[in-house]
């Protein structure tokens, strides 16, 4: 089990460089074909415009479609090139995001994208973290709008619960929690009889077969919600990657009334994996 082929999302924003920087630090750690994606929104001027310009308009966008392509892959194969990384490969497309994305991550291991970031105006939409990760059926490594990452995946923090969206989250994430020098698994406030007769302890026996390093804490009478919790522990533990199941109830209830995925997705301070 481990990671062959990362898919990196590729855009104009100024976190697109950590991005490839963390893409290729794991590419890098688990010997694996990098593949950087570009996905340009087709341009669909209104119907007026049409009628006034046509054919100029049309070539003007698709002039200023090839710079950017052009420029965004001269800037992944200097980063790749400087990093030593040969097994590299660069598409691009004029698709919708998430149809695209969707696509190219049925043959990827990892999906590797940036948080919504509100301060930047994109053609991105800006639920295409959340979109993605329902869409995709691989692991997504969201990377935080601000901040910065010299390591990745040496302290983790998994989220446990024994739903389906959480076992697939810590299966995803083995080839990470075998590298790491510590695995803090933590169930928040569990139900009885939900985990078993113990709550953390058969997922950490779990774990340790697959010779993860691996300490399990219960946090029982938490008074704040889970996901603020989780970003607590994060912080108290100094963890650089959080693991988690994503949209365990409906995504629409999670966005109504609350939930952790929500919590995470808007407030997250360190980069999180999460499946669904």
């Amino acid at each position: 089990m481990s990671f062959k082929t990362i898919l990196v999302h590729i855009d104009s924003g100024p976190r697109c460089s950590a991005r490839i920087e963390a893409a290729i630090r794991l590419a890098i750690q688990h010997d694996a074909h990098l593949v950087g994606l570009q996905v340009l929104t087709p341009f669909e001027p209104p119907g007026y415009v049409m009628a006034e310009m046509g054919p100029a308009i049309i070539e003007a966008q698709r002039q200023v479609a090839a710079s950017e392509i052009a420029r965004a892959e001269g800037d992944f194969a200097r980063r790749t090139s400087g990093a030593g990384l040969a097994n590299v490969e660069w598409r691009a497309v004029i698709d919708d995001p998430v149809d695209a994305m969707t696509l190219h991550a049925r043959y990827a291991d990892l999906i590797v994208i940036g948080q919504a970031n509100a301060a930047y105006k994109s053609h991105m939409p800006a639920d295409f973290p959340e979109r993605l990760l329902l869409a995709a059926g691989r692991p997504v490594l969201i990377l935080p709008a601000i901040g910065d990452f010299p390591s990745l995946g040496k302290r983790i923090l998994v989220a446990w619960n024994p739903s389906r969206e959480a076992t697939r989250a810590v299966t995803d994430a083995i080839p990470l929690l075998r590298l790491a020098d510590n695995v803090h698994v933590m169930a928040v406030n569990p139900k009885l009889g939900e985990h078993g007769a113990v709550a953390g302890a058969d997922i950490g026996l779990y774990l340790a077969r697959h010779g993860v390093r691996v300490e399990v804490k219960t946090d029982r009478g938490a008074e704040i919600d889970i996901g603020n919790e989780l970003l607590s522990r994060a912080a108290d533990l100094e963890a650089d990657l959080i693991v988690m199941g994503g949209y365990g109830h409906s995504r629409l209830k999670e966005w109504v009334l609350g939930g952790a995925t929500r919590t995470i997705l808007e407030s997250m301070t360190v980069p999180v994996l999460m499946s669904h």
